[in-house]
């Protein structure tokens, strides 16, 4: 610090003590921290240190090394390097988690390209007579969800991807989708051709005043939390290996 003009060194100085703090608390959360929730967990401290302290925390994170900051969702999180993930992928061979099935995949993807999309556009997209069965695992899983009604005749429900969708597949937002070949060589799987044709983005009617329920009810008087006849609930989930 210069004893004759301390003020320039002053800020670094603030935002220096910081940086471990955030470190920490990004390194500890299950989930990604946003700046607001870091602003508040840093109650007290000026905003502009905190915002100097997390860019000086990911500047650091840019150098080599086997960790990086990376945004997801709108919040930040502190992952392994994707170069490094089949090192990473020993430690965990023998643990096991739910994943998605290969029908749950491709309705997924349906939705997250097209998006928002009715259970009869998806099925068609598909090439199935029906999704709801799927619908309804992932709506559990909390990775689609009703954002509306489309203006047609019946009024049915559109369904969207979630927040907990972006952290999953650790996207920032929706426009950080891979192009669909991408995708579909990621997945192992080829993907609908029709995912790739540009979409014309619909708007949904507003949900009633008591609120959208989880699933949208079919015009058979079914449900979509009904499993589809080709596609049974048990397939819904087999063994995975995880990476953190």
């Amino acid at each position: 610090m210069n004893p004759m003009n301390p003020e320039p060194d002053e800020p670094r100085a603030m935002s220096d003590h910081l940086k471990p703090i955030l470190e920490a608390l990004i390194f500890a959360s299950p989930e990604p921290l946003t700046p607001k929730t870091l602003y508040k967990l840093l109650d007290g401290e000026p905003r502009e240190d905190v915002d100097a302290a997390l860019a000086a925390l990911k500047a650091d994170y840019e150098r080599p090394g086997g960790l990086q900051i990376v945004e997801v969702a709108g919040g930040y999180q502190i992952v392994t390097r994707p170069e490094l993930h089949e090192w990473v992928r020993k430690i965990f061979h023998e643990r096991t988690t739910s994943k998605l099935s290969v029908q749950a995949l491709e309705t997924l993807a349906v939705i997250a390209y097209k998006q928002p999309v009715t259970a009869a556009e998806i099925a068609e997209i598909r090439g199935v007579s029906s999704s709801g069965g799927v619908l309804a695992t992932l709506v559990e899983r909390r990775l689609i969800k009703t954002v509306g009604r489309k203006q047609v005749v019946g009024r049915p429900f559109m369904y969207a991807t979630t927040r907990d969708f972006l952290e999953r597949f650790g996207l920032n937002d929706i426009t950080d989708l891979p192009k669909v070949e991408e995708m579909s060589d990621a997945l192992g799987f080829e993907l609908p051709a029709a995912l790739a044709e540009p979409s014309v983005m619909p708007a949904p009617l507003p949900f009633d005043a008591e609120g959208a329920p989880e699933a949208a009810p079919r015009q058979d008087g079914g449900s979509v939390e009904e499993v589809a006849p080709d596609e049974p609930a048990s397939d819904e989930s087999t063994p995975d290996e995880t990476v953190h």
